[in-house]
Parts: C-alpha cells; sequence; structure tokens
C-alpha cells in the first residue's frame, strides 16, 4: 500500500507542473532545461508594480553578491524591458547547434524577445505564437552551466504564466507587490494560481513600500504600510523584504546599470542582497523538504 505525507500549505512542498502533480504521464527531466540548476519565476499579479526592476536587480545580485551563475529569462513576450534594463545591445549570436547564445552584461546571461526585435516593434501575436516564441526562449538557448534562472514572467494569471509553468521545472516562484490593496488582490491570485500548478512559493517582495525623503529622511508610506507582510503572513507565506520608492532605482532601470551595480553600498541595494540570500535559502528548504518528501514514501 502507498503511504504519502504531503504538507499543503502554499508554497511548503516541491513539485514542478500541473500535469506531473495531476499524475500525467510525464517525465519530470522534460521539463529541465539542460545544464539550468534551478528554475526561479519572479511573477506579480498585476502589471506596474516593479516585478522587472525586481527581476534584474534580484538576478545581479545573486550574481555578483551571491557569486552564482544565474541566467535571466524575459519572458514577457507582450512588453520586454530587460533589453534596456540590462543595456543589451545587438542581437544574440547563434551556437553551432543552431541555440541562441544569451547576451550577457554584468554577470548575467540574459534572452529576451525585445533583442529579437526592433526597438519600438510591437509584438501582435495570439496564444500559439507565444507559446512557440517561449518554448524557443527557453530549450532554443544555450544557456551553459547555470546555478539559478530568473524567470520575469508576464504579468497576470492567463495562458503565459500556466504554461510556462507547466512546461517548465519551476523550483518556486517569487512573488512581487505593492503595498495597496488592488496590487495585493491580484498577487493573492498570483499565489493560488501558483499553488494550482503546484509551484511552491519563494516568498512575498513588496516593491515601493515607502518614500524616502531625500532632504529629512521620514519614510512616506504612499501606498500604505505593511499590508505586503500582513497578506504573507495570512497567507502562510514567507515575506522577503521591503524596496523603498527611491530615485536611484528608476534612473538605473532607464541607463541600464541596475542599482545594485551602480550603488552596491546603498540601503536599497543591501535589501536587494537581502532578498537573494532569503531566494538562496528557500530553495535550500524545498530542495530538503523534496529530499525528506521522498523518504517518507512508503511503497
Amino acid at each position: 500500500m502507498n503511504r504519502f505525507i504531503i504538507n499543503k500549505k502554499l508554497g511548503a512542498f516541491r513539485a514542478y507542473a500541473a500535469a506531473a502533480a495531476a499524475g500525467a504521464n510525464i517525465n519530470n527531466n522534460n521539463l529541465k532545461i539542460e545544464g539550468v540548476k534551478d528554475i526561479i519565476a519572479v511573477a506579480s499579479g498585476k502589471g506596474g508594480v516593479g516585478k522587472s526592476t525586481t527581476a534584474v536587480n534580484l538576478a545581479v545580485s545573486l550574481a555578483n553578491t551571491c557569486q552564482l551563475r544565474i541566467g535571466l529569462l524575459d519572458a514577457d513576450v507582450y512588453g520586454p524591458s530587460i533589453p534596456t534594463m540590462m543595456k543589451l545591445d545587438g542581437k544574440p549570436q547563434v551556437s553551432e547547434g543552431n541555440k541562441m547564445i544569451p547576451i550577457e552584461n554584468h554577470g548575467v546571461k540574459c534572452i529576451s524577445m525585445g533583442s529579437l526585435v526592433d526597438k519600438d516593434a510591437p509584438i501582435v501575436w495570439r496564444g500559439p505564437m507565444v507559446m512557440k516564441a517561449l518554448e524557443q526562449l527557453t530549450r532554443g538557448v544555450d544557456w551553459g552551466q547555470l546555478d539559478i534562472l530568473v524567470v520575469d514572467m508576464p504579468p497576470g494569471t492567463g495562458d503565459a504564466q500556466i504554461s510556462m509553468s507547466q512546461r517548465l521545472q519551476l523550483s518556486g516562484a517569487l512573488i512581487v507587490s505593492t503595498p495597496q490593496d488592488v496590487a495585493l488582490m491580484d498577487a493573492r491570485r498570483g499565489v493560488k494560481m501558483f499553488s494550482k500548478v503546484s509551484v511552491p512559493i519563494l516568498g512575498l517582495i513588496e516593491n515601493m513600500s515607502y518614500f524616502k525623503c531625500p532632504h529629512c529622511s521620514n519614510p512616506s508610506y504612499i501606498f500604505g504600510k505593511g499590508r505586503a507582510r500582513k497578506t504573507a503572513e495570512e497567507m502562510g507565506l514567507g515575506f522577503v523584504g521591503e524596496i523603498p520608492l527611491e530615485e536611484e532605482i528608476r534612473s538605473g532601470s532607464d541607463e541600464g546599470v541596475p542599482v545594485v551595480v551602480s550603488q552596491p553600498n546603498s540601503a536599497v541595494s543591501k535589501a536587494y542582497c537581502d532578498v537573494a540570500h532569503k531566494v538562496i535559502s528557500r530553495l535550500r528548504e524545498l530542495a530538503a523538504d523534496d529530499q525528506h518528501f521522498r523518504s517518507v514514501i512508503t511503497l
């Protein structure tokens, strides 16, 4: 008789795809990307909360501060911003194996649809074309050996997000939200979507937590105070940090030099680095839980 012990708390167990979780005949090895140890999604329930900025600064922190081999995949096909934020020039070269070679900057290997089309060209594609493009951006790339591939997910909870969750062996998802209630409502939906496709939640990060006055240094909680932390507690999730609203973050994104590179000793850079360390710790916890889960299965 089979005996399975599963902790069903959100984000408390390690699984990789809805189809696999449902018992479909899919080999988890087919969900992996060759040479990539862990894949994490940086996601949000809606646009405009700073998801891409978070993904960029997290990836660079993991590479430069944590000394890991990091890749960054821009999966936001309709609104690719990674080429601007990471200052990626030119188009990817093609390897002898007919795979794209990522463009590297700031110690991170990057690939984006924005590097394959003209700068101002709109992506006017229906679902099947988007799915095909995402497949090429993941498995059609020669990533080499990576410790972590950070995926900047499209905003929302539609076909693209579900397909990425089903087709990749995601080690976990980091949810980004601002403190305001309208953003947190959609963040909750994002958490529940990943739960439905059996992807663990690495934690909830509150972006634009407060504005620190450059003159008096007093914080102004423009979008509310402590609401993301409260939401994380209510949903049984880890709260991984607060990122303030600062001009340097915006200017760094526009200029293609992330704030963790331009001002590595600033408070906001230290906040991003702290998030990076917490993500690594959470991945280790999930790996240990996965090993324990396997050991408690009695056949």
